[in-house]
């Protein structure tokens, strides 16, 4: 198994680097399409091996070129108010081609559809709920089934609705980390609410939209970007290419027994560092040499953490956790250097999200999305931290977290040039949050920290193994930070209960 946890690593991490090096060569420049080409080639290189099926790969290295391919035909750059869009363009043409090919999965979806008008006091309370900000900083369109977010909304009209088991987990796994649109429930309901329109109305709306992405997804991603004042490019003929391009593919992964709720999320998840991770907004964020050099060093100690533990590793989960776990103890061994630690910050976001709902009861759907990543991230470190730092006690050592039982390596960061000369970056005899303002703009876009690509890169592994376990959502505790350390709502989140 060593040769597969070394294949893991390099093909990651050579996703995550392709990134980090274009975006500190162009960072402060204007963004272009073929900006994201050494992130495709990195991607090329991926292969199964072993016991790994290679329709699994399929679906994630043409997914990723296609993508590239049909938007340099569409356009040559993608303006940062659409950029974070351009993933959620996959999963609605995967579905379609889906439903041309199997039609008693379309029987099953229309099942659903039938159950979500038959789920409205269900779908009232949950919208009420976000809309009044009762589950605290919540997202909405998680990858897992937290409260309040799309995934465990979704999941409790499943329960109830009387369709193959498979089938519910395409359909729940589609809005997952398979993005069927960019719609996150109760989105249109704050609207209409803000709009004038009566609660029941308001609901109504809500329902007509959650039916409308399940049964015409290409048609529903188009009218709500349209909505969203979408320019940088046609993305109705985008997703009809890119559908076109796709239809071998997922046939072959179906024949080869492929889960289907593995079908709708592999396109997806991995097309995101094209126009959006590397993207112009990247690029202006990064101009600061703090969040480059944050970014940079964390991602060296995942180089480090990851090579270095290369006997220890049980499963390819390990190999997985211990990327994850490595960055959360690096993020929050930098926010400890300015005195902050992560009961700190997630008490301060939990407490300015509260006035944030009363600013603007019309947010988007997303806006939370990143800043629960950062929190739970950081969270997760500080757990690490904590102990290396109790176990580390008066001896003088060198500070070792662990996890799992592997050291992380925090001496890129404890080596930075830029992180450990703060003072260079304000006034000088102040300088003592510069790190921390920093980690803040990292906390609004974490994706490179937590990390996007290696996550997306290694599952696509994890899954190969296991082609017929649905690989989304995570069926775990995702252990959220406000609800450990400030709110009280680990009963309505639906883990346990995932079909």
């Amino acid at each position: 198994m060593k040769e597969l946890y070394e294949k893991m690593i390099n093909e990651a991490m050579a996703a995550q680097w392709a990134d980090v090096e274009v975006i500190k060569a162009k960072r402060g420049t204007k963004y272009k399409l073929t900006d994201g080409k050494p992130y495709v080639d990195a991607v090329q290189k991926m292969e199964a091996i072993g016991d790994q099926c290679s329709e699994v790969f399929d679906l994630h290295k043409n997914s990723v070129k296609i993508h590239y391919d049909t938007l340099c035909d569409l356009t040559d750059t993608v303006r940062p108010e659409d950029d974070p869009f351009v993933e959620h363009y996959q999963t609605p043409a995967i579905l379609e081609i889906l439903y041309n090919e199997d039609p008693k999965f379309r029987e099953a979806v229309e099942k659903f559809i039938d159950s979500v008008e038959k789920n409205s006091a269900l779908i009232g309370k949950e919208v009420v709920r976000r809309y009044g900000g009762f589950y605290g900083p919540t997202c909405v369109v998680d990858f897992a089934l937290i409260p309040g977010s799309t995934s465990n909304i979704v999941n409790q009209i499943l329960r109830k609705t009387d369709i193959s088991e498979h089938y519910k987990q395409a359909i729940l796994a589609s809005k997952s980390w398979g993005m069927n649109t960019s719609y996150g429930i109760g989105d249109k309901f704050a609207h209409a609410v803000e709009d004038g329109k009566t609660l029941e109305e308001a609901i109504d709306e809500e329902i007509k939209t959650i039916k409308m992405i399940y049964d015409t997804p290409i048609q529903a991603q188009a009218k709500l970007m349209e909505e969203a004042g979408h320019t940088s490019f046609d993305v109705l003929k985008y997703m009809q290419d890119y559908k076109k391009k796709m239809e071998s593919t997922v046939k072959k992964a179906i024949d080869a027994d492929v889960n289907y709720a593995n079908i709708v999320t592999v396109p997806a998840y991995c097309v995101g560092d094209i126009s959006h991770h590397i993207a112009q907004s990247t690029y202006n964020m990064c101009k600061d040499d703090v969040i480059m050099a944050i970014i940079e060093a964390t991602s060296k100690v995942m180089d480090n953490t990851l090579r270095n533990n290369i006997d220890k590793y049980k499963s390819e989960f390990d190999v997985l956790s211990l990327a994850t776990g490595s960055t959360a103890a690096a993020v929050e061994y930098i926010l400890e250097l300015d005195g902050f630690n992560a009961p700190t910050v997630v008490q301060l976001l939990t407490r300015r999200f509260h006035n944030y709902v009363q600013l603007y009861p019309k947010r988007g759907a997303a806006a939370e999305l990143h800043n629960c990543d950062f929190m739970d991230m950081i969270y997760r470190g500080w757990k690490t931290l904590d102990k290396a730092r109790r176990m580390k006690n008066g001896s003088g050592t060198k500070l070792m977290p662990m996890v799992n039982d592997m050291p992380v390596d925090l001496d890129p960061i404890a080596e930075n040039e830029v992180i450990m000369n703060p003072q260079r970056y304000a006034y000088p005899a102040c300088a003592i949050t510069v790190r921390f303002s920093s980690l803040m703009r990292l906390s609004d876009y974490p994706c490179l920290l937590t990390s996007e690509p290696v996550t997306a890169t290694m599952m696509t592994n994890a899954i190969a193994l296991h082609k017929n376990n649905p690989g989304a959502p995570a069926r775990v505790c995702k252990k959220c930070a406000s609800s450990c350390l400030v709110d009280f709502r680990h009963e309505y989140c639906q883990w346990r209960e995932s079909v």
